[in-house]
């Protein structure tokens, strides 16, 4: 198994700094005992001008398989004899990835101390691999590499027998990159793709493989056209695995749409104790239970316990449903699941969703529903699934109502119209309920120092005069008629804790265009 890394130079620039790059110096030759066999680093050439480094991995046979039983194809054959008569020690695979992270590992991260500022800066490199197998041809090869910077990808099929043309092409190619890259990015290229392209591993693939494909893929493979092939094949197709790292490079791209840090997005769950039945689903609703609660009656059996406002908000929210005739529901900003469980206690709604973009907030929705142990029927009306509110998705297209239930004050202001047009002008669904806090009705809340929002996250607050503004405003522009509701005591002189819009279609797409 084999593969070389060539890249030119000057006098003044020498292309031996490779050597100190890869951490391996030119004139000595070097070995290294990996799980399956010994890696062996050497440099044909070394000079100022042209300097190739050499990776050479002699696989042992017997390791391979008892290392391997029953895992991947070196050990799991389809006869006996395929055990001890395999391309395995031969051809580039998950096997020469392994290697690579081993004796490259320091040139995997972009470590150099020698000379950092060449280790961050593209050098002029041409990369061969005599033999890799390719389960997709030349042309998933260039699919796959040429999205990366490389200038050329040049795939040659290997014939199954050079006597016999007739017999065809092999699986196998040999493969030739050039281009001007940092020397970590091509090898992280490489250490993700050949397995992929290969498309089998030769040991285990567990949970912490996610956390593998996305440190080498940082930088590329959000953004990869390929990327759910790349992530099924490397992780050897296990489902779970594959959904995990797609929402996760789902919450990298966004991140990197919005110049934000990754935990910057996925914030929507504070750090609680998840298991707790009484612990709300919005960070606000701490405080609901106090001075936002509905009056305390009094009876022979004494003072019933307040109702909570996070309770009320959501049982307004499903009257208006049930008026609009709504069966079909979307829970934009589902958080935790809370409405989304209310949904599913009412069978007249047949199709729910609950949409998020925290991966965190969706898998504790998912264990407080206990969908994994629900029933056949009851789980075929509910789907959660990772989304930003922020960018048009055809998947919310077609529902009955959509529910922006304490949401739209998460946003930044600029933000607000780009949620305007992914949900009334693209999802366009024929009600939609907004809620949202009553910043003058704070004044009643005995816990909240004056002048701050309800919760730190909050970008604003409104006045029940800036919400009519808003929702009207945003009414006429998409053709919506609006009419508002309280939710919770209506305090004469602030209003309701909560105020809560129930947007209806009036106008259709093609009305509105013409």
């Amino acid at each position: 198994m084999f593969l070389t890394i060539s890249t030119t130079g000057s006098p003044r620039r020498p292309a031996t700094d490779l050597g100190f790059l890869l951490h391996k110096h030119p004139d000595k030759a070097q070995a290294f005992s990996t799980s399956h066999g010994t890696a062996h680093v050497f440099y044909p050439e070394a000079s100022a001008e042209r300097c190739t480094a050499a990776l050479l991995l002699e696989v042992d046979p017997v390791a391979l398989v008892r290392r391997g039983r029953g895992k991947g194809r070196g050990g799991a054959p389809d006869s006996a004899l395929a055990q001890y008569v395999n391309d395995r020690p031969y051809a580039a695979s998950s096997l020469l990835s392994v290697a690579m992270s081993t004796v490259f590992a320091s040139a995997l991260r972009g470590v150099c101390a020698a000379l950092p500022e060449r280790a961050a800066e593209p050098l002029p490199l041409r990369i061969e691999v005599p033999a890799l197998p390719a389960r997709g041809g030349a042309e998933l090869v260039r699919a796959l590499f040429g999205p990366l910077g490389w200038t050329s990808v040049d795939a040659e099929p290997i014939a199954l027998d050079e006597r016999f043309p007739g017999w065809g092409d092999s699986r196998y190619v040999r493969l030739v990159l050039e281009g001007e890259l940092r020397l970590s990015d091509a090898l992280r290229h490489l250490y993700v793709l050949l397995p992929v392209l290969d498309d089998a591993k030769h040991y285990w693939v567990t949970p912490d493989e996610v956390d593998k494909l996305l440190r080498a893929g940082e930088g590329w493979l959000a953004d990869h056209p390929e990327h759910q092939l790349i992530a099924g094949r490397y992780l050897s197709r296990r489902w779970s695995l594959t959904r995990e790292a797609m929402e996760r490079l789902e919450l990298v791209r966004l991140a990197e749409a919005d110049d934000l840090d990754v935990e910057d997005v996925d914030n929507a769950v504070e750090d609680v104790d998840d298991t707790a039945e009484d612990v709300d689903d919005t960070a606000e609703d701490v405080d609901d239970t106090a001075d936002g609660s509905a009056p305390v009656p009094t009876g022979e059996a004494g003072p019933r316990k307040p109702v909570p406002l996070a309770d009320q908000r959501r049982e307004a929210i499903l009257a208006a449903l049930r008026a609009a005739g709504a069966s079909r529901v979307l829970d934009l900003g589902c958080g935790q699941g809370r409405l989304v469980r209310a949904l599913l206690d009412d069978a007249r709604f047949t199709d729910i969703v609950g949409v998020d973009v925290s991966v965190r907030a969706l898998t504790v929705a998912a264990r407080r529903l206990r969908l994994e142990r629900m029933g056949e029927r009851q789980a075929g009306r509910v789907k959660l699934m990772q989304g930003s509110l922020t960018y048009t998705d055809k998947r919310l297209k077609g529902y009955d109502a959509a529910v922006l239930c304490e949401v739209v004050e998460h946003l930044d202001l600029p933000r607000l119209p780009a949620l305007e047009y992914a949900v009334f002008g693209s999802a366009r669904p024929a009600t939609v309920i907004v809620t949202t806090p009553n910043v003058e009705y704070n004044v009643r809340w005995e816990t909240l120092p004056a002048g701050h929002t309800r919760h730190g996250d909050h970008r604003f607050e409104w006045t029940r005069a800036e919400f009519r503004d808003w929702a009207r405003r945003t009414g006429e522009r998409h053709g919506y008629g609006v009419e508002f509701v309280p939710v919770g005591p209506d305090d004469p002189e602030v209003g309701p804790p909560t105020q809560m819009a129930v947007f209806t279609l009036t106008t259709t797409k093609e009305e509105k265009a013409a």
